[in-house]
């Protein structure tokens, strides 16, 4: 039934030209006409279906934005091209083209490297991360297992940040992006008792407030998953509203909704007001909805979560995956 539903879906978006193709050293960009300062940059080489079985919107970009990024690429394009096997290289190849929507073409490359060093956890931890994006989960449990496994020995190493955030200096460390990628990727897989182990991991190597509440969310939202409401709660003690957060606002506000010191209505005019952050933040609302028993709210923030262009974000695809659940779907 499904690969039905695509076949019809591939055949209206070629009808009605809204399928390019492009070679990553020739790309096609082509204007949105409700938006004309956007750039949209999906094609079907990087084509992600949903688990509805549709194709996802193209993903956009603003023009600045995208010219930025895209300058950024074919520089490490261009210093991959000239040492194909250096593996730092190859990395950021990867992530400079997952910064432009172009996940499959940066699972490939990832992939190139790892046909090169098998054992490499950093190509595994980045490989895994897009999996989750394409939403091909058991491909991601895989990667960061084995990223697990062979990261063991290693020192811990902060990573580069590829977009900056407001204070311009990296807040997260392999070890801890590992674990977390792996916890949330059992969470929208169903296998909560996994993703605790994989969040308490990832607690360990957490030396910031950033990665703090980033963990303690999908945590929290975890623990409620299975009906511990106990565990749940003693996860927000060390929770406040003075934290230091420069990167992980949506997953601070969620943690001190759940405290109480936030209403879910508050935070749903915030996520609509700034709609860049609406599918994160909507998820925790939609969740604090389901945990307090009001599931025509929760359900229409879902709803509402779904209709956003950003399906790349976490939050936008654990919503897809309760929204596959409740719909009976699964």
């Amino acid at each position: 039934m499904r690969a039905h539903v695509y076949t019809i879906l591939i055949l209206v978006l070629v009808v009605t030209g809204c399928i390019e193709t492009h070679s990553s050293k020739n790309q096609k960009v082509k204007t949105v006409p409700e938006a004309p300062e956007e750039v949209t940059l999906q094609n079907d080489e990087n084509m992600i279906i949903s688990l509805f079985g549709s194709v996802l919107p193209d993903k956009e970009i603003p023009q600045h934005i995208y010219a930025s990024r895209n300058s950024k690429m074919e520089e490490a394009r261009s210093a991959y091209e000239k040492d194909p096997k250096n593996i730092e290289k190859i990395i950021w190849y990867g992530r400079r083209l997952a910064y432009l929507g172009r996940y499959k073409e940066a699972i490939h490359i990832y992939s190139v490297g790892l046909d090169l060093d098998p054992h490499n956890y950093k190509l595994l931890r980045h490989r895994g991360h897009r999996y989750i994006t394409v939403r091909d989960f058991d491909n991601a449990i895989q990667d960061l297992q084995r990223a697990v496994f062979y990261a063991r020995p290693a020192y811990n190493e902060m990573e580069e940040d590829g977009i900056p955030n407001k204070i311009n200096q990296p807040r997260s460390n392999i070890k801890f992006n590992i674990w977390y990628h792996l916890g949330i990727a059992y969470y929208l897989k169903g296998n909560y008792d996994k993703a605790i182990s994989a969040f308490k991991k990832s607690s360990e190597f957490a030396d910031n407030d950033d990665l703090v509440v980033a963990v303690s969310d999908w945590f929290y939202m975890t623990y409620q998953k299975i009906g511990n409401k106990s565990a749940a709660q003693d996860l927000l003690a060390k929770i406040d509203s003075k934290m230091d957060i420069a990167e992980n606002y949506s997953y601070h506000q969620h943690l001190l909704m759940y405290k109480g010191l936030i209403s879910p209505e508050t935070l749903l005019k915030k996520a609509t007001e700034e709609e860049a952050i609406y599918p994160t933040l909507g998820y925790g609302i939609a969740n604090w909805y389901f945990y307090n028993g009001q599931m025509a709210p929760g359900k229409s923030v879902l709803e509402g979560i779904l209709k956003h262009n950003q399906w790349d974000a976490f939050g936008y695809i654990a919503a897809e995956v309760d929204q596959f659940t409740l719909s009976g779907l699964n």
